[in-house]
């Protein structure tokens, strides 16, 4: 009896409240490539950079990065410095990917996990190749530390080449 009465009130509690805002902005777009195209187009006119986020809305840090970047000091942030695009990546740890080839066009040849942030130049190179994928705890990170990140990527240099 116990035993059922403590997992009914188990049932009955309210889950607590995310400590990240959480947003769904992973859309199912009819040519993500040509949106990311755009987004370059878009920063190479205004001298910015592409914000390319990776994600699925079923991924709780993907939607927790995307509520971030919905919070007044990011956005400001973003629409400053980059063009931002959000791309669907449906589930590719079960073989469901889509829109990897994206990932791959900016070399990254293995997606294990969502989200990936990729930071491009307007030519589209890939600035943040050592970090583009470890977004995976975006749900855990706060606002001052994407915020400091971001704001480093914006002008940080390109990689040397090998």
């Amino acid at each position: 009896m116990l035993v059922a009465s403590l997992a009914l009130s188990a049932c009955a509690t309210t889950p607590p409240a995310p400590t990240h805002p959480e947003a769904r902005s992973y859309a199912v777009t009819a040519d993500a490539m040509g949106d990311v195209d755009a987004a370059l187009a878009r920063a190479a006119a205004g001298g910015k950079r592409v914000l390319l986020v990776m994600g699925a809305n079923w991924c709780h840090d993907s939607r927790a990065l995307a509520g971030w970047l919905e919070t007044p000091r990011l956005s400001a942030l973003v629409a400053e410095r980059y063009e931002l695009v959000f791309v669907n990546v449906g589930l590719p740890q079960t073989g469901d990917g889509h829109n990897l080839a994206i990932a791959q066009r900016f070399g990254l040849a293995d997606f294990p996990g969502t989200p990936a942030l990729l930071v491009l130049t307007a030519e589209g190179a890939l600035v943040n190749a050592d970090t583009a994928q470890s977004w995976r705890n975006a749900a855990t990170r706060s606002e001052d530390a994407i915020h400091t990140e971001l704001a480093a990527l914006a002008e940080a240099p390109l990689p040397a080449a090998e």
